[in-house]
């Protein structure tokens, strides 16, 4: 009886104490594993014994609901969690990256927001959904984007959870209101600044040692006053094919200019919201449908562009009309929003997804190695089974237009 495949989650400690962020949902994913007859366990760089080639991984039992170590040997799968930190444990990542990067990733890394958006903008069916944006050089760009939109986002290329950006909007006195949240998420005061004494607020921003971007704002108050946008969820499933796992609404806090959970912000079901913003059946049918069809176009060119890839998370806004916005791409995401927003279904759907494709692509690849042993002798990498494991992996593909 052949020994049951491994998949590794591969993540970063936060702190030298060595705590870790989304543990209940790795041990969730473990019994989920078990159920499908994959053993998870979850790891960092700095677990790895490269000398001994092993890893001192952590296991979680679900009957004793206690997680535990053990030494293993390298997995046979690996499912990269690892968000950017500015720490030495995000350098040991990079090293383990390249060190090991002949091993079987169910996802690759994604390049930063103005990278990933230059890439989509070459793409004539994406343009449409791609608020405009230019890299940030100095506040001159900022008033040469202000000139054409009343309302921009100053947004740094790597970040998440909605720190270290500023939203400045053109008022009708010619003054600019300014609101921010720093890089530790707290509200920064508005404020009302003159053309003058803007370029002085942007120079004195803390950017954090990060660079930055300028995005076209786009109008999505709420009645009430508080922002509002969707986190679309895009995974592979257990055929190995892109698909919508769902899609919520956000709504920030008062005073906020995002809406991120994390920052403060809540969860709703997204025909919920649209209700409230867009009022007729019939087009929030059609902006659902949009708005799924951009969503697998994106994963499936961006796989095609960068590499292996599992899931996305589009960060989607409507305005008025009814238009479909992509505002960015995070490729490591958070499950969260579903079961907030009381879609418990497609939060269970959105912890197994990945469980799934990795038992698909294991057995791929079982086939491909079994159709290579039994191709006559001088057969190479050109035979199917070679192609199937480069179809399998996402790093195949030759670039493109989206597939819809």
């Amino acid at each position: 009886m052949a020994a049951q495949p491994t998949l590794g989650i591969l993540t970063l400690y936060l702190n030298d104490r060595k705590l870790l962020e989304e543990k209940s949902v790795y041990a969730r994913m473990t019994a989920i594993g078990r159920k499908h007859g994959l053993s998870v366990f979850v790891f960092t760089p700095d677990d790895v014994d490269d000398a001994g080639d092993r890893i001192f991984a952590m296991f979680y039992s679900p009957e004793s609901r206690k997680w535990e170590r053990r030494w293993v040997r390298f997995p046979q799968l690996i499912y990269d969690r690892c968000r950017i930190q500015r720490s030495p444990r995000f350098q040991r990542l990079l090293a383990f990256r390249r060190k090991h990067g002949h091993l079987t990733f169910l996802n690759r890394p994604l390049r930063n927001k103005w990278t990933v958006h230059r890439t989509l903008g070459k793409v004539a069916a994406f343009a449409p959904h791609l608020p405009s944006t230019r890299f940030y050089d100095s506040p001159d760009d900022v008033q040469a984007m202000l000139r054409k939109h009343s309302l921009v986002y100053v947004k740094p290329i790597n970040g998440t959870g909605g720190r270290g950006i500023l939203r400045v909007e053109r008022m009708k006195d010619g003054t600019y209101a300014v609101q921010g949240r720093d890089h530790g998420r707290r509200i920064v005061t508005p404020r009302r600044v003159s053309k003058e004494q803007l370029a002085g607020v942007l120079r004195s921003w803390d950017k954090h040692g990060d660079r930055y971007i300028v995005q076209q704002g786009l109008h999505i108050r709420l009645p009430s006053g508080r922002v509002h946008d969707y986190r679309m969820l895009v995974q592979k499933n257990g055929e190995g094919e892109w698909t919508v796992t769902g899609c919520a609404g956000r709504v920030g806090p008062p005073r906020s200019i995002t809406s991120n959970l994390h920052g403060g912000g809540r969860a709703v079901p997204m025909k919920t919201l649209l209700r409230e913003w867009i009022g007729s059946e019939e087009r929030i049918d059609q902006i659902r449908k949009t708005g799924e069809t951009l969503g697998i176009g994106v994963a499936r060119h961006l796989e095609r562009t960068y590499g292996a890839l599992c899931e996305l998370a589009l960060d989607l806004a409507i305005d008025r009309e009814g238009r479909v916005w992509l505002l960015e791409v995070n490729p490591k995401p958070a499950r969260e929003v579903f079961i907030q927003a009381g879609e418990r279904d497609v939060y269970r759907t959105a912890l197994s997804r990945p469980i799934e494709y990795a038992l698909w692509l294991h057995r791929q690849r079982r086939l491909a190695r079994t159709s290579k042993s039994h191709l006559p002798a001088g057969a190479g990498a050109g035979s199917a089974g070679a192609g199937l494991v480069a179809d399998a992996s996402g790093e195949g593909g030759s670039g493109g237009g989206p597939n819809f």
